[in-house]
């Protein structure tokens, strides 16, 4: 186990390699010149002159990319170009919000779809199979920021339980910090409880049609009991791939969310950042969006051994 581990973090290496890289040159070869963009079309051309060298636009792409690798691995990611302070406590004074988030949106995600895709599954092709499903691709197919505006309508607007927007910190008050994430995670989780509603019925209607679970219901096993403790286990394989997959979703997903809800998260940093072509900033933040995906991912294939001891890391 501790040799797989070991493994699968040194094969991340090539991984954060090709995302760094293809994000640094993506970022650097946009149109328009990045200091202009910074200071402003009345900025003088010696002041941009100044940025261009403090920032090393001047020098060739390939330059600009293994100097910023030195620095990388030395944990510097620069500083942001409009907050003067480091890459790493901009992303960290913006991570609270949207980790909260993230994970309270794949609550809401969880508790609505592998419930739902288990009661579509045990009642195949009936009425409220069909009305389930139908949900489900309703939530998989609306968009995130025209349903966050009708939630703020409805449960902020009309009957005042929600705030509209903004965000309280967590050491100021806990209980205001979750009752501004109720709509924001609602919103994000609902499209990812579709999916998940949808593999789980599928995965359940493969495990149901197996020997076992009729061996274990002819041997008078209550219903209930191999249907959470027999098939939905083996079901639950599938669908935790599609959960970990559903964590990059959701990360991008919170850009739109948070900049609906006008949350200060790492979506909000990275609109605002793109629009002012903060470098450092959107640098780091790729890093840290690939990193946190990649790691999430390798939590999936440990929860496999879990749900499944059959499986073996080799």
């Amino acid at each position: 186990m501790f040799a797989y581990l070991l493994r699968r973090l040194a094969a991340l290496v090539p991984v954060m390699l090709i995302v760094a890289t293809v994000g640094f040159v993506i970022v650097r070869l946009a149109p328009g010149d990045p200091a202009v963009v910074m200071l402003g079309p009345d900025a003088s051309p010696d002041r941009v002159a100044e940025l261009r060298r403090d920032l090393g636009l001047q020098e060739p792409v390939p330059v600009q990319l293994l100097r910023w690798y030195q620095r990388v691995l030395r944990a510097d990611f620069g500083r942001s170009v409009f907050e003067g302070d480091p890459v790493t406590q901009v992303i960290r004074n913006r991570l609270e919000p949207t980790v909260l988030l993230t994970l309270l949106a794949m609550v809401v995600a969880m508790a609505i779809g592998v419930p739902a895709g288990v009661a579509s599954a045990v009642r195949r092709n009936s009425l409220v199979d069909q009305l389930l499903m139908g949900v489900a691709l309703l939530g998989v197919s609306m968009p995130s920021f025209w349903l966050g505006l009708n939630l703020i309508l409805v449960f902020s607007l009309a009957l005042g339980l929600f705030p509209v927007s903004g965000y309280v910190p967590l050491h100021e008050n806990w209980t205001a910090a979750l009752r501004s994430l109720v709509l924001p995670a609602l919103t994000l989780g609902v499209g990812a409880s579709g999916l998940i509603a949808r593999m789980t019925r599928s995965a359940m209607l493969e495990v149901l049609h197996q020997d076992y679970v009729r061996t274990a219901l002819a041997k008078g096993v209550p219903g209930r009991r191999v249907l959470v403790r027999h098939a939905l286990r083996n079901a639950l394989i599938p669908v935790v791939t599609v959960i970990g997959l559903s964590m990059g979703t959701l990360l991008a997903g919170a850009v739109t969310v948070e900049t609906v809800f006008a949350i200060p998260g790492v979506g909000l940093l990275v609109i605002s950042s793109v629009l002012r072509r903060d470098l450092p900033v959107i640098q780091g933040v790729l890093l840290f969006a690939a990193t946190v995906y990649v790691l999430v991912n390798l939590l999936v294939d440990l929860i496999y051994v879990y749900l499944d001891p059959r499986i073996t890391y080799v």
